[in-house]
Protein backbone atom coordinates (compact mmCIF):
# COMPACT_ATOMS: atom_id res chain seq x y z
CA UNK A 1 0.00 0.00 0.00
CA UNK A 2 2.82 2.42 0.81
CA UNK A 3 4.30 2.02 -2.66
CA UNK A 4 0.93 2.66 -4.31
CA UNK A 5 0.55 5.92 -2.38
CA UNK A 6 4.02 7.17 -3.28
CA UNK A 7 3.72 6.47 -7.03
CA UNK A 8 1.48 9.44 -7.94
CA UNK A 9 3.85 11.88 -6.24
CA UNK A 10 6.77 10.52 -8.24
CA UNK A 11 4.85 10.76 -11.52
CA UNK A 12 3.76 14.27 -10.61
CA UNK A 13 7.36 15.47 -10.82
CA UNK A 14 7.14 15.25 -14.60
CA UNK A 15 7.12 18.42 -16.66
CA UNK A 16 4.35 16.95 -18.83
CA UNK A 17 1.19 18.78 -17.69
CA UNK A 18 -1.17 16.03 -18.87
CA UNK A 19 0.76 13.42 -16.87
CA UNK A 20 0.62 15.69 -13.83
CA UNK A 21 -3.15 16.00 -14.16
CA UNK A 22 -3.61 12.25 -14.61
CA UNK A 23 -1.41 11.51 -11.57
CA UNK A 24 -3.67 13.42 -9.18
CA UNK A 25 -5.84 11.52 -6.70
CA UNK A 26 -9.10 11.97 -8.62
CA UNK A 27 -11.28 9.79 -6.35
CA UNK A 28 -10.30 12.02 -3.42
CA UNK A 29 -10.76 15.20 -5.47
CA UNK A 30 -14.20 14.02 -6.60
CA UNK A 31 -15.17 13.24 -3.00
CA UNK A 32 -14.13 16.72 -1.86
CA UNK A 33 -15.99 18.39 -4.73
CA UNK A 34 -19.14 16.51 -3.79
CA UNK A 35 -18.77 17.36 -0.09
CA UNK A 36 -17.52 20.95 -0.24
CA UNK A 37 -17.93 22.26 -3.80
CA UNK A 38 -14.16 22.66 -4.10
CA UNK A 39 -10.99 20.57 -3.95
CA UNK A 40 -7.26 21.33 -3.94
CA UNK A 41 -5.14 19.91 -6.78
CA UNK A 42 -1.71 19.72 -5.16
CA UNK A 43 1.45 20.52 -7.15
CA UNK A 44 -0.38 20.84 -10.45
CA UNK A 45 2.34 23.13 -11.84
CA UNK A 46 6.07 23.21 -11.16
CA UNK A 47 7.67 26.43 -9.84
CA UNK A 48 9.21 26.90 -13.29
CA UNK A 49 5.77 26.56 -14.91
CA UNK A 50 4.44 29.17 -12.50
CA UNK A 51 7.21 31.66 -13.18
CA UNK A 52 6.87 31.16 -16.94
CA UNK A 53 3.12 31.77 -16.89
CA UNK A 54 3.34 34.83 -14.62
CA UNK A 55 6.05 36.32 -16.84
CA UNK A 56 3.59 36.40 -19.77
CA UNK A 57 1.49 39.11 -18.12
CA UNK A 58 3.29 42.22 -19.44
CA UNK A 59 3.30 41.02 -23.07
CA UNK A 60 -0.06 41.84 -24.65
CA UNK A 61 0.64 39.65 -27.68
CA UNK A 62 -0.74 36.68 -25.68
CA UNK A 63 -4.05 38.32 -24.74
CA UNK A 64 -7.30 39.49 -26.31
CA UNK A 65 -8.33 42.00 -23.61
CA UNK A 66 -7.33 43.59 -20.29
CA UNK A 67 -9.80 44.26 -17.49
CA UNK A 68 -9.12 46.80 -14.73
CA UNK A 69 -11.40 45.52 -12.00
CA UNK A 70 -12.02 48.84 -10.26
CA UNK A 71 -13.62 50.31 -13.38
CA UNK A 72 -16.38 47.68 -13.31
CA UNK A 73 -16.95 47.28 -9.58
CA UNK A 74 -15.30 43.86 -9.59
CA UNK A 75 -12.80 44.75 -6.85
CA UNK A 76 -9.23 46.01 -7.27
CA UNK A 77 -6.53 44.53 -9.46
CA UNK A 78 -6.56 43.50 -13.10
CA UNK A 79 -6.64 40.49 -15.38
CA UNK A 80 -6.14 39.60 -19.04
CA UNK A 81 -7.97 37.05 -21.17
CA UNK A 82 -5.73 34.90 -23.35
CA UNK A 83 -6.31 34.84 -27.10
CA UNK A 84 -6.32 31.79 -29.33
CA UNK A 85 -4.07 29.94 -29.88
CA UNK A 86 -3.58 29.46 -26.14
CA UNK A 87 -0.07 28.99 -24.72
CA UNK A 88 0.90 25.31 -24.91
CA UNK A 89 0.65 24.73 -21.16
CA UNK A 90 -2.95 25.97 -21.00
CA UNK A 91 -3.88 24.24 -24.26
CA UNK A 92 -2.80 20.95 -22.69
CA UNK A 93 -4.19 21.53 -19.19
CA UNK A 94 -7.66 22.57 -20.30
CA UNK A 95 -8.76 19.31 -22.03
CA UNK A 96 -6.85 17.15 -19.53
CA UNK A 97 -8.65 18.69 -16.55
CA UNK A 98 -11.99 18.66 -18.38
CA UNK A 99 -11.68 14.91 -19.00
CA UNK A 100 -11.55 14.26 -15.25
CA UNK A 101 -14.25 16.79 -14.29
CA UNK A 102 -16.76 15.95 -17.01
CA UNK A 103 -18.18 12.98 -15.09
CA UNK A 104 -18.70 15.12 -11.97
CA UNK A 105 -20.45 17.78 -14.06
CA UNK A 106 -22.86 15.26 -15.60
CA UNK A 107 -23.59 13.62 -12.26
CA UNK A 108 -24.27 17.00 -10.63
CA UNK A 109 -26.68 18.02 -13.39
CA UNK A 110 -28.51 14.72 -13.12
CA UNK A 111 -28.87 15.16 -9.35
CA UNK A 112 -30.22 18.70 -9.80
CA UNK A 113 -32.68 17.69 -12.51
CA UNK A 114 -30.84 19.61 -15.24
CA UNK A 115 -31.09 17.97 -18.66
CA UNK A 116 -27.76 19.26 -20.02
CA UNK A 117 -24.97 16.69 -20.41
CA UNK A 118 -21.34 17.29 -21.37
CA UNK A 119 -19.45 15.30 -24.02
CA UNK A 120 -16.41 13.23 -23.04
CA UNK A 121 -13.95 15.46 -24.93
CA UNK A 122 -13.37 19.17 -24.39
CA UNK A 123 -13.14 19.86 -28.15
CA UNK A 124 -16.73 18.65 -28.60
CA UNK A 125 -17.93 20.90 -25.78
CA UNK A 126 -16.08 23.90 -27.24
CA UNK A 127 -17.78 23.24 -30.58
CA UNK A 128 -21.12 23.46 -28.78
CA UNK A 129 -20.06 26.83 -27.34
CA UNK A 130 -18.74 28.15 -30.65
CA UNK A 131 -21.84 27.05 -32.57
CA UNK A 132 -23.87 29.14 -30.13
CA UNK A 133 -21.69 32.22 -30.64
CA UNK A 134 -19.48 31.71 -27.57
CA UNK A 135 -16.13 31.73 -29.36
CA UNK A 136 -13.88 34.00 -27.27
CA UNK A 137 -11.39 32.13 -25.05
CA UNK A 138 -11.86 32.50 -21.30
CA UNK A 139 -8.58 31.31 -19.68
CA UNK A 140 -7.14 34.33 -17.92
CA UNK A 141 -4.16 35.61 -15.97
CA UNK A 142 -4.87 37.73 -12.90
CA UNK A 143 -2.49 40.19 -11.24
CA UNK A 144 -2.98 41.68 -7.79
CA UNK A 145 -0.90 44.25 -5.90
CA UNK A 146 -1.06 45.27 -2.23
CA UNK A 147 -4.58 46.44 -1.38
CA UNK A 148 -6.20 44.58 -4.30
CA UNK A 149 -9.03 42.06 -3.94
CA UNK A 150 -11.58 40.22 -6.07
CA UNK A 151 -15.26 40.55 -5.17
CA UNK A 152 -17.41 37.43 -4.93
CA UNK A 153 -18.63 36.52 -8.41
CA UNK A 154 -19.46 33.78 -10.94
CA UNK A 155 -17.76 33.25 -14.32
CA UNK A 156 -20.71 32.46 -16.60
CA UNK A 157 -20.12 34.23 -19.98
CA UNK A 158 -23.11 32.88 -21.89
CA UNK A 159 -25.80 30.21 -22.23
CA UNK A 160 -23.37 27.28 -22.27
CA UNK A 161 -21.59 26.93 -18.93
CA UNK A 162 -19.41 24.07 -17.73
CA UNK A 163 -20.21 23.81 -14.00
CA UNK A 164 -16.62 23.55 -12.70
CA UNK A 165 -13.47 25.60 -13.19
CA UNK A 166 -9.90 25.66 -11.91
CA UNK A 167 -7.69 28.44 -10.51
CA UNK A 168 -3.93 27.90 -10.16
CA UNK A 169 -1.79 29.97 -7.80
CA UNK A 170 1.39 31.06 -9.58
CA UNK A 171 2.95 33.03 -6.70
CA UNK A 172 4.28 31.79 -3.36
CA UNK A 173 2.43 32.96 -0.20
CA UNK A 174 4.76 34.43 2.41
CA UNK A 175 7.46 35.11 -0.18
CA UNK A 176 5.77 36.89 -3.09
CA UNK A 177 2.72 38.18 -1.25
CA UNK A 178 0.68 38.01 1.96
CA UNK A 179 -3.09 37.88 2.35
CA UNK A 180 -4.94 37.10 -0.87
CA UNK A 181 -6.70 33.90 0.18
CA UNK A 182 -9.09 32.15 -2.22
CA UNK A 183 -12.62 32.39 -0.79
CA UNK A 184 -15.74 30.45 -1.78
CA UNK A 185 -19.22 31.17 -0.42
CA UNK A 186 -22.21 28.88 -0.59
CA UNK A 187 -25.73 30.30 -0.36
CA UNK A 188 -28.05 27.65 1.03
CA UNK A 189 -31.87 27.85 0.87
CA UNK A 190 -33.39 29.41 4.00
CA UNK A 191 -30.00 29.35 5.73
CA UNK A 192 -27.08 31.72 6.24
CA UNK A 193 -24.26 31.56 3.68
CA UNK A 194 -21.26 29.32 4.35
CA UNK A 195 -17.71 30.53 3.59
CA UNK A 196 -14.74 28.33 2.69
CA UNK A 197 -11.15 29.66 2.66
CA UNK A 198 -8.88 27.43 0.57
CA UNK A 199 -5.16 27.41 1.49
CA UNK A 200 -2.87 27.13 -1.54
CA UNK A 201 0.87 27.22 -2.17
CA UNK A 202 2.67 27.98 -5.43
CA UNK A 203 1.65 25.47 -8.09
CA UNK A 204 -1.47 24.31 -6.27
CA UNK A 205 -4.85 24.65 -7.96
CA UNK A 206 -8.39 24.69 -6.67
CA UNK A 207 -11.23 23.12 -8.64
CA UNK A 208 -14.62 24.55 -7.70
CA UNK A 209 -18.23 24.98 -8.71
CA UNK A 210 -18.88 27.87 -11.09
CA UNK A 211 -22.52 28.51 -10.28
CA UNK A 212 -24.35 25.85 -8.28
CA UNK A 213 -24.01 22.27 -7.06
CA UNK A 214 -26.25 19.58 -5.55
CA UNK A 215 -26.36 18.93 -1.82
CA UNK A 216 -28.07 15.96 -0.21
CA UNK A 217 -30.49 17.05 2.50
CA UNK A 218 -32.90 15.21 4.77
CA UNK A 219 -35.71 15.73 2.23
CA UNK A 220 -33.69 14.92 -0.87
CA UNK A 221 -31.26 16.80 -3.09
CA UNK A 222 -31.33 20.58 -3.23
CA UNK A 223 -29.33 23.15 -5.17
CA UNK A 224 -26.93 25.65 -3.58
CA UNK A 225 -25.52 28.76 -5.23
CA UNK A 226 -21.77 29.50 -5.06
CA UNK A 227 -19.57 32.54 -5.62
CA UNK A 228 -15.82 32.89 -5.38
CA UNK A 229 -13.30 35.67 -4.87
CA UNK A 230 -9.94 36.63 -3.37
CA UNK A 231 -9.40 38.43 -0.05
CA UNK A 232 -7.31 41.60 0.20
CA UNK A 233 -3.63 41.36 -0.75
CA UNK A 234 -1.73 42.76 2.23
CA UNK A 235 1.69 42.98 0.61
CA UNK A 236 3.57 41.98 -2.53
CA UNK A 237 2.20 40.77 -5.85
CA UNK A 238 -0.02 37.74 -6.59
CA UNK A 239 -0.57 36.04 -9.98
CA UNK A 240 -3.23 33.42 -10.69
CA UNK A 241 -4.07 31.41 -13.79
CA UNK A 242 -7.78 30.81 -14.30
CA UNK A 243 -8.87 27.83 -16.42
CA UNK A 244 -12.51 28.13 -17.48
CA UNK A 245 -13.85 25.43 -19.78
CA UNK A 246 -16.63 27.28 -21.61
CA UNK A 247 -15.87 30.16 -23.97
CA UNK A 248 -17.54 33.58 -23.98
CA UNK A 249 -19.82 35.49 -26.30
Amino acid sequence: MAIAKRAPAAVNQTTNPVARVDALDWPQITSELDAQGCAVLKNLLTPEDCRTMAALYPDDVHFRSRIVMGRHGFGRGEYKYFSYPLPDLIAQLRPALYAHLQGVANRWNEAMGIDIRYPAGHAAFLKRCHDAGQARPTPLLLQYEAGDFNCLHQDLYGEHVFPLQVAILLSEPGRDFSGGEFVLTEQRPRMQSRAEVVPLVQGDAVAFAVHHRPVQGTRGTYRVNLRHGVSRIRSGQRHTLGVIFHDAK
